[in-house]
């Protein structure tokens, strides 16, 4: 913000580049994140609200979010331009980065079959991780958490070497901590993961150790498991005094012990309606945990109009808005054709846009993108275009409980953003301060400020 705020008037040097220096102009690949920019002819996502058209301004320098006020004095000091780039939005929504807390892969990779390529590949294996992280940009996604279904300890083992957070930019997306679905399921509820891994906890946290391992348990955000199996309760806690946040999923649990698990520090619900009992009026059990009158947890939901009636979504919503968290649920097929893929040890056949086991009778995954999910969730539910953006990132950083860094445009928070249209088509991905991603024919005029020009 500077002390004098721009009228709308005073972005057409910016629109009409025949009126600008060429010397001034640059590209938006050459912006760099330690450079100060402003963004203008935005509406920006801020706040539980949208913006008018350059009612305020967005600045971003190192890779975060800087409050304007702040470095308008520090450059007046120096006798500087406040802003170095201005880059003009062309009246897009500038809205922060989607979180996707349950990848599996795309593009033909599957992150938990890197475990056979592992053991003496690491490099390989990280490379097919990241190509994944680059791929997604073109969906808005700007972090997210490897998926790794049930395996066995010997995989996990391996894995560890390759499961690392990793920070993103112009490359790639973040890479979050991995989200482990499994062993500790339900034998009843396995879905397409191997049958013959999974286990019970019956040790409590020391089968967690010895399965796991304290390595990949360090890199890792989020655990899903069956809160009703033997020995599960009793991990709950101590997970989560690590950092962990436990989802309860691929179970049988009836109401009573679901709240058991909660009290005892689980946050979320692994895709709501999809391996667990349905709806029952008697005892709702996961589902009804949305009910409860304290300790509701947030709950995952892909709405890709496959894994949940658009009703059903609904009604998710309408119970508990503040809780909805998109995930995809994507597996390797994403962004291919028909045919035949791998998850883990199982091979999925897609048809129809859908991923089957079992003949076609058990879901596995999905093919769907965070950003269809998102126009989706907002066409099922009737929810505001704030809403069905915070479902995929506010939310999601709000379970993983780094909503301060992620999830939001506050001064602070990591710059990880998007341009989106009014039908939520992403036509840029910003990670870090830095363009990774954007729509063919999408020109975006930058224009780099020197201290001769005048203001």
């Amino acid at each position: 913000m500077e002390r004098k705020r721009r009228s709308q008037s005073d972005t057409k040097p910016f629109e009409k580049s025949k009126k600008m220096k060429k010397s001034n102009q640059i590209s938006v690949d050459e912006v760099r994140a330690g450079l100060v920019v402003k963004y203008i002819n935005a509406r920006i996502m801020r706040g539980g609200t949208i913006s008018k058209l350059n009612e305020e301004y967005l600045w971003t320098r190192g890779g975060k979010i800087i409050d304007p006020m702040a470095r308008f004095w520090q450059a007046a000091k120096l006798r500087q331009y406040a802003a170095e780039v201005v880059v003009d939005c062309k009246g897009l929504i500038l809205v922060p980065g989607y979180i996707d807390l349950q990848l599996n892969g795309a593009f033909g990779i599957d992150f938990t079959s890197l475990a056979q390529t592992a053991d003496g590949e690491e490099s390989k294996a990280q490379s097919d991780i990241k190509y994944v992280a680059k791929r997604v940009l073109e969906h808005g996604v700007t972090s997210f958490s490897p998926t790794i279904i049930t395996s066995s300890a010997k995989s996990y083992e391996k894995l560890s070497k390759i499961l690392v957070r990793t920070p993103g930019g112009r490359e790639h997306c973040n890479i979050l901590g991995a989200h482990l679905e499994g062993p500790f399921i339900s034998e009843l509820k396995y879905g397409c993961h191997p049958a013959s891994l999974v286990r019970k906890p019956y040790r409590g946290y020391a089968s967690i150790q010895s399965v796991y391992g304290e390595k990949l348990l360090s890199e890792t955000d989020i655990i899903t498991l069956a809160p009703e199996i033997s020995g599960a309760l009793s991990v709950v806690q101590p997970l989560s005094e690590k950092g962990i946040l436990v989802s309860c999923g691929h179970s049988m649990a009836k109401l009573n012990l679901a709240e058991k698990a909660l009290h005892s520090g689980a946050r979320m619900v692994t895709h709501l309606f999809n391996a667990m009992p349905t709806f029952h009026h008697r005892d709702p059990g996961l589902v009804g945990l949305l009910g409860s009158t304290k300790d509701k947890p947030y709950y995952g939901i892909i709405s890709d109009g496959i894994h949940a009636h658009p009703n059903s979504v609904r009604i998710a919503f309408k119970a508990h808005p503040e809780g909805a968290v998109l995930v995809t649920d994507a597996m390797s097929a994403m962004g291919l054709g028909e045919g035949n893929f791998q998850l883990g040890e199982t091979t999925v056949t897609i048809k129809d846009d859908r991923a089957t086991t079992n003949n076609g009778k058990t879901l596995a995954g999905s093919i769907a993108r965070m950003d269809l999910c998102v126009r989706n969730f907002r066409e099922f539910t009737g929810c505001s275009t704030v809403q069905a953006i915070e479902a995929a990132t506010l939310r999601p950083a709000e379970a993983l409980g780094i909503s301060n860094q992620k999830g939001t445009l506050n001064i602070g928070s990591d710059a990880d953003m998007l341009l989106v249209d009014d039908q939520l088509n992403v036509c840029a991905t910003i990670v870090g301060g830095e363009f990774a991603w954007r729509l063919h024919g999408l020109n975006l005029v930058c224009k780099l400020q020197h201290n001769s020009d005048k203001d």
